[in-house]
Order: structure tokens, then C-alpha cells, then sequence
């Protein structure tokens, strides 16, 4: 059975984390699949947006028992290499030029946990999602994952997270703006491709600048970040999606 499956519709592929019998826990196996699934839809022409989902009753409970007693009898090099193919997955879906939603049903923790916190949107199911960076309960650190969290929320919620390994709802994921939507758990599917089909209509050059411009401002001074936004607003102009669309908006106002 394959630990991931990618099915593609109207534009939006599915990659579907298909382990769920282990909670979807990541392994070498399912990290190496994602990575693989995250470069082919990135280059993929038929896709323009990437829903995340798994299998289950969980998004993804984190690592898998098999996989941490690898890694404690791996040496040094080994576990640096190991590491790298961590971050480089984690990376593809940051650095993906397509949106990428997060669905998270049932729990996301651990590596589960910043696997949802690296997407572009994550939605919730408001009863039954939980998220929690578990990993100090067993001496283990977030450290991947560490550096997009501060990030995204701030050093000082970070820290609470990060050092109390304690869980929480997706209510309180929404207050810390980890995440960006919750929704009551019987229409979170329905919400997710609503939202992925209306990301479909949108530019796919204009959101592939868009996001590569939000990860690069990230430690910019303001007039490092000014002198770089308008090279890309200028670099946007000469887009086809661009020109098209100041011509198809200048026609809609004609008569």
C-alpha cells in the first residue's frame, strides 16, 4: 500500500497521507513521498493548488515508533542527513510556488504538527483537531520546525508551545494565528475545496510571486524590503497573467 496517494481534479491534487493505521506518523518512507509529491505538483502545469489531508482518524500523530528507534542508532552523519531530508520536505511545501491547505481533521502533533503549521492555509475541524510540538516529553527538540514557528507567531507564544509540549484546540491554534481557519468538522471538507477551487481561479504566476516575495521579506530592513518589492512589482508587470488580466478588467469596464 502506498504511504501517500496524489489525485488531481479541477486543478487541485490531493496528497493524501494514507498510513492510517499508524496515525499517519511520519517515516522515511512518508517523508521521502511528500517531498517527491511536493516537487512533481509544483512543476505540474494541471495543478494550481495542493490540499494536504490524512487518512483516518488523525492528520498525522508526528514520528513513527519504528522511525525514532532508527534515528537513536544512527550515527552522527547519518542523523545529520536524515535531519536534511526533514527540512527539505518541509521546505518543498514552503517554498512550493502554489498554495498549499492544511486539512486537519483529528490530531496534529509533533512532526505532524509542523507539518500543518508549514502550509499557506490550515483549516481545522473545530471539535475534533488538536495541535502540540511534543517532542521535549521524550528529550527530543522541534528544531526544524522551530525556526517557521517564530515565524509565524512570535517568540514569546513560540516558547509556551515549544517548551510546555502541552496540546491545544483548534480554537486556541486560532487565537495564536498558528492557524488560519476553524471549521465545525462536518463541513471542514466541503470548506477546504471550496477554498481550493476559489485559489484556482486566482493568477498562478501572481501567487507563485506572491509567496516567494513572503518568504524572502522575512529579516529584510524596510528599505531592503522596499528596493526589493519594486523590483518584483515591475517583474509582475511583464507577466502574461498580468497583462491579460488589466486587459480582460479594462474591456469588462468599456460600455
Amino acid at each position: 500500500m502506498n504511504v501517500l496517494t496524489t489525485t488531481i481534479a479541477d486543478g487541485i491534487a490531493t496528497l493524501l497521507l494514507n498510513r492510517a493505521e499508524k496515525r499517519n506518523s511520519l517515516s522515511t518512507e512518508l517523508i521521502a513521498a511528500l517531498h517527491g509529491a511536493m516537487q512533481q505538483c509544483a512543476s505540474d502545469d494541471a495543478v494550481r493548488v495542493i490540499v494536504l489531508r490524512g487518512a483516518g482518524s488523525a492528520f498525522c500523530a508526528g514520528a513513527d515508533l519504528a522511525y525514532l528507534q532508527k534515528v537513536s542508532e544512527l550515527s552522527p552523519t547519518q542523523n545529520v542527513e536524515d535531519s536534511t531530508a526533514l527540512k527539505n520536505m518541509l521546505q518543498s511545501i514552503v517554498e512550493c510556488p502554489k498554495p498549499v491547505i492544511a486539512m486537519v481533521h483529528g490530531p496534529a502533533i509533533a512532526g505532524g504538527c509542523g507539518l500543518a503549521t508549514v502550509c499557506d492555509f490550515i483549516l481545522a475541524g473545530r471539535s475534533k483537531a488538536q495541535f502540540g510540538y511534543s517532542e521535549v516529553r521524550i528529550g527530543f527538540i522541534p528544531a526544524i520546525v522551530l525556526v517557521y514557528l517564530v515565524r509565524k507567531i512570535g517568540d514569546a507564544q513560540a516558547r509556551r508551545l515549544l517548551l510546555s509540549a502541552e496540546n491545544i484546540s483548534a480554537e486556541e491554534a486560532h487565537r495564536l494565528h498558528m492557524i488560519t481557519h476553524v471549521v465545525d468538522d462536518e463541513a471542514l471538507e466541503s470548506e477546504v475545496y471550496s477554498l481550493a477551487a476559489r485559489l484556482a481561479r486566482n493568477s498562478f504566476s501572481a501567487m507563485g510571486l506572491t509567496k516567494h516575495m513572503l518568504n524572502a521579506v522575512h529579516g529584510m530592513s524596510l528599505d531592503a524590503g522596499l528596493e526589493y518589492a519594486t523590483v518584483m512589482n515591475a517583474l509582475a508587470r511583464q507577466t502574461d497573467d498580468c497583462k491579460n488580466g488589466i486587459a480582460s478588467f479594462l474591456n469588462s469596464t468599456k460600455g
